[in-house]
């Protein structure tokens, strides 16, 4: 065959994987608000640097007249390009070809961009798309999804690990972006559940819609399981190109600094006005947040899961960091289940891949009653203290106002490693607030006493002499540092500079033993 027919014969063939499963399912795609797999991909990456790979292949299988329904690619487009200058690798789920059903073939073909990622360390970036397993495979396409677990698995805190859930995500196929980072999805056109509304209602009698059952917002503010949801397909992927700027490549590199012209020792004096003196009163601690960072920018992560604490990323002098902080504004920053959960797990990841953490304090303790009890705030909470005490990275902890009882231990307090503690002046730190800690400790004084009420408050206040400050922490050398809260952004920014060549390790072993 002459040179000029092979090529003809390759643009061809190159062609006919550009399409897809056709014009008609490409139109039908983008009626229901959704870009297809090579757009979403073109928008993801740095302009022109996507290099496809398998762009050919195709499933095996020859059942139920499949033989006769074969399409380029497979259902998923792979490959590898740049972000932000740096190497990434992808693949993207074409909803267009079978569905974006996995096969065989189409699980060979993520199994090899997770394999490349891992041996090169640069991130992988899913974009799933799917309708599940693809049936007529049987055991080959459920074979598909355990590899790609067992990949998963290994890949994680190797490399960073980010699923975008752009369309349906059902049955088996939900647990690959489980295992992943981070997980984001788009509003009115994603879904995530183990069973659809059909079975749930066949065996529970509930009657509930895809959206209720597993929309973005369900599992955004109720399950926990996606850190981001997104109003449409080019916010999401604006959304993961952001996340990924505060990212190292792998767990052996730092994260890439950005050069900024906030002055590092700025000093903010509307601190002092943001953070009420009276223990009781809530104030928003994303204030505080955003007034210390580099352009008072913070990209926050599960916004709308477990409230009462909040975390993200954000940068000191250009260094990327990671945010951990109770939230005063919601049920006052006590740490629940939820909370626990969604701190320990940020904790880790930010361990895993060298990104320093500074964490503001203001937790009045853990969340009492029955549900909390029940559910296992116990073994939550220790997940919490079990993330931060286990943590090599730097670790900077301003006290703000509040630090009570194990709710201050668990809060990178130096028992656990923290490495600087800091305090401002009205911070709080004891066993428990003074009204609680007197009707305890001095029951039987104010009983005895010939007018109680009055006891009462001059106790609160002796306590609150003794403990509504810092210095009997600082005395014992548990706050290294008791600060003017104007000071806080260059105060923070000192001690990270001075942990920057931190080094420290855990003990030798396969590995720990979470309290899952």
């Amino acid at each position: 065959m002459e040179s000029k027919e092979l090529l003809e014969k390759l643009e061809e063939k190159n062609q006919k994987a550009m399409e897809g499963g056709g014009p008609d399912r490409i139109k039908k795609q983008h009626d229901s608000g959704k870009l297809t797999a090579r757009e979403r991909i073109d928008k993801l990456l740095d302009e022109g640097t996507f290099v496809e790979l398998d762009r050919f292949k195709v499933h095996r299988c020859t059942d139920f007249g499949m033989e006769n329904k074969k399409i380029l690619g497979d259902g998923v487009v792979t490959g590898y390009g740049l972000l932000h200058g740096r190497q990434v690798f992808v693949f993207a789920q074409d909803f267009t070809a079978h569905g974006g059903s996995l096969s065989l073939a189409h699980a060979e073909k993520i199994c090899k961009i997770l394999q490349h990622a891992m041996r090169v360390g640069a991130p992988v970036i899913g974009l799933n798309d799917s309708g599940g397993a693809r049936i007529q495979e049987g055991v080959m396409s459920l074979a598909g999804y355990g590899d790609i677990f067992l990949l998963n698995v290994l890949a994680s805190g190797v490399i960073p690990q980010i699923s975008a859930i752009m369309g349906p995500s059902a049955g088996g196929a939900v647990y690959s972006p489980a295992l992943t980072d981070w997980v984001f999805m788009v509003e009115n056109t994603s879904y995530m559940f183990i069973t659809g509304p059909e079975v749930v209602k066949s065996v529970t009698r509930e009657d509930v819609t895809m959206e209720e059952l597993g929309g973005a917002m369900a599992h955004s503010s109720k399950s926990g399981v996606a850190h981001f949801p997104c109003p449409n397909d080019e916010t999401c992927i604006e959304k993961i190109r952001e996340l990924m700027s505060f990212l190292p490549q792998n767990n052996m590199e730092d994260p890439p600094r950005r050069s900024t012209n906030d002055d590092p020792m700025r000093r903010e004096e509307s601190i002092c006005k943001i953070v009420p003196s009276d223990p009781n009163k809530p104030y928003d601690i994303r204030d505080v947040i955003t007034t210390c960072l580099d352009d008072n920018y913070f990209f926050e992560v599960h916004e709308h899961w477990a409230p009462s604490i909040v975390v993200g990323f954000g940068r000191f002098d250009g260094m990327p960091v990671g945010i951990v902080a109770n939230q005063p504004a919601a049920m006052a920053g006590v740490l629940d289940i939820n909370a626990s959960n969604k701190s320990a797990r940020f904790v880790r990841f930010c361990d895993c891949f060298n990104i320093p953490l500074v964490i503001f304090e203001d937790v009045p303790g853990f969340m009492p009653g029955t549900h909390q009890e029940h559910g296992g705030i116990i073994k939550h909470g220790a997940k919490l203290i079990y993330a931060f005490a286990e943590a090599t990275v730097p670790r900077v902890t301003v006290i703000t106002r509040k630090a009570y009882g194990g709710a201050y231990i668990v809060m990178s307090s130096k028992h656990l490693r923290g490495d600087i503690i800091m305090a401002y002046p009205n911070a709080e730190i004891a066993v428990m607030g003074a009204d609680g800690a007197v009707n305890i400790i001095c029951r039987s004084q104010i009983k005895k006493a010939d007018d109680p009420e009055t006891e009462r408050r001059r106790l609160i206040e002796d306590y609150r002499d003794k403990f509504s400050n810092p210095y009997n922490a600082a005395e014992h050398g548990y706050i290294d540092e008791v600060i003017d809260p104007a000071d806080t952004r260059p105060k923070i920014i000192q001690a990270l500079r001075m942990l920057s060549n931190k080094r420290d390790t855990n003990p030798p072993k396969k590995h720990g033993n979470i309290p899952l």
